[in-house]
């Protein structure tokens, strides 16, 4: 069976949730293996967690020639690894960075490249939802390696023993990869919520706030979910683009998502209408959030939140 190679998310040798809905995928296309870009001392560490969800190996690259780097340095040692390996297919989880690191790969290995799947049949065929949500497509990979960039939340990780043996890689970087490089970086301050696109709740906020996300966050924080905004809250200078949920933002598919003030614009839909659950609090009977709702509350978000929170934290205690 081919080995298909999975490009583990982690944060500090912390694994997060999308790898382990990779590796869920990769073993419907051939022998689920994974990559670790970090220190060759947490690989065992990193192997255990993974092996749990099938990976028969890991693959461990030094990253002390790639960090700091932008994404040219990973690019390079993926496509020696895959020049080593000859993989069924390579999936990366669906960031910013991954699909840089995608489509350099693709080009250097003449590869077909598919990027915000969100699902991947058993034959390579894989589905991504378009136009800001409104047409699914299906597409395969006709050409080389097939090369797949895969949303957070498009499969249920599933539990498999996998061996998970760990081989460190030596990568060689070129003098060329290293021409652009990160000098500074702010770490952002951490709220202690969920991450936003792996959260299993998660409640925004959106022009309804009017600038305040008191109630939004308060509610949030009782359900131990992440907190989102609509783009018009973002533009608006209330919330970071980070928390930005739609077509120009990140797309969530949690248990719950809770819309509070945002009227339900197309490009907002489109980042979180796969959400199993979806509940509405807005002032205005007919905002189009409503269509798309499982419960809508029509009132005040200012009023609703709080008397929400309330009783939320007197059920808790």
């Amino acid at each position: 069976m081919s080995e298909v190679l999975v490009v583990i998310d982690h944060a500090d040798g912390e694994v997060k949730k999308p790898t382990y809905e990779l590796l869920t995928i990769a073993r419907r296309l051939g022998e689920p293996v994974a990559v670790f870009f970090g220190s060759p001392d947490q690989g065992d560490a990193v192997a255990e967690k993974v092996k749990k969800y099938g990976a028969a190996k890991v693959y461990v690259v030094d990253d002390a020639q790639i960090k700091g780097y932008l994404v040219a340095p990973k690019a390079e040692a993926l496509q020696q690894l895959a020049e080593k390996t000859s993989p069924a297919a390579i999936l990366l989880p669906s960031t910013f960075e991954n699909k840089e690191v995608a489509g350099r790969l693709a080009i250097k290995l003449g590869s077909g490249l598919i990027t915000d799947a969100v699902d991947v049949a058993d034959d390579g065929t894989t589905t991504q939802s378009v136009f800001a949500g409104n047409y699914t497509v299906q597409a395969k990979v006709t050409t080389g390696t097939p090369i797949i960039t895969v949303k957070p939340n498009s499969a249920a990780p599933e539990e498999a023993e996998g061996a998970a043996a760990v081989e460190a890689f030596a990568a060689t970087i070129s003098d060329v990869a290293k021409t652009a490089q990160v000098v500074a970086t702010q770490p952002r301050q951490s709220t202690g919520r969920p991450e936003l696109t792996e959260a299993a709740i998660v409640v925004s906020g959106g022009r309804g706030t009017g600038g305040n996300f008191e109630p939004v966050e308060g509610f949030a924080d009782s359900l131990g979910a992440a907190v989102g905004a609509s783009r018009a809250a973002v533009d608006s200078g209330w919330m970071p683009h980070a928390f930005q949920v739609g077509q120009t933002g990140k797309t969530v598919s949690p248990q719950l998502y809770v819309a509070n003030g945002i009227s339900g614009a197309i490009q907002h839909r489109a980042g979180m209408q796969t959400s199993k659950t979806i509940v509405a609090v807005n002032k205005d009977p007919e905002a189009p959030i409503f269509e798309l709702v499982d419960f809508g509350v029509v009132g005040d978000l200012h009023t609703v939140l709080p008397a929400a929170t309330e009783k939320i934290t007197a059920r808790k205690g």
